[in-house]
């Protein structure tokens, strides 16, 4: 019954992936862009953590947080960078 379920949730969060891959490209202006990008942060660590599931080990819900941390910090750069020009004032 797991095996279903993860199988079920790996497809909807490929097709939210997909969608948000579509957002990425065709998108209007580049806050849209930014903001897929960083829904795409999250869908990446959701698919980390059902391979975890999946493969029964630890070591991937590790590397989810390292991602997961990374995303924040490189979102964060990239608003401070649309909004004054400069990363590093």
């Amino acid at each position: 019954m797991l095996s279903i379920a993860l199988y079920i949730t790996l497809a909807l969060v490929v097709m939210a992936l997909l969608m948000n891959l579509y957002r990425l490209t065709i998108g209007p202006d580049l806050p849209d862009r930014v903001l897929a990008l960083d829904t795409m942060y999250v869908n990446s660590i959701a698919l980390i953590v059902l391979l975890g599931l999946w493969l029964n080990s630890k070591t991937y819900f590790e590397s989810a947080l390292l991602i997961a941390m990374l995303g924040f910090i490189s979102t964060v750069a990239v608003c401070k960078y649309i909004l004054s020009g400069d990363i590093i004032e």
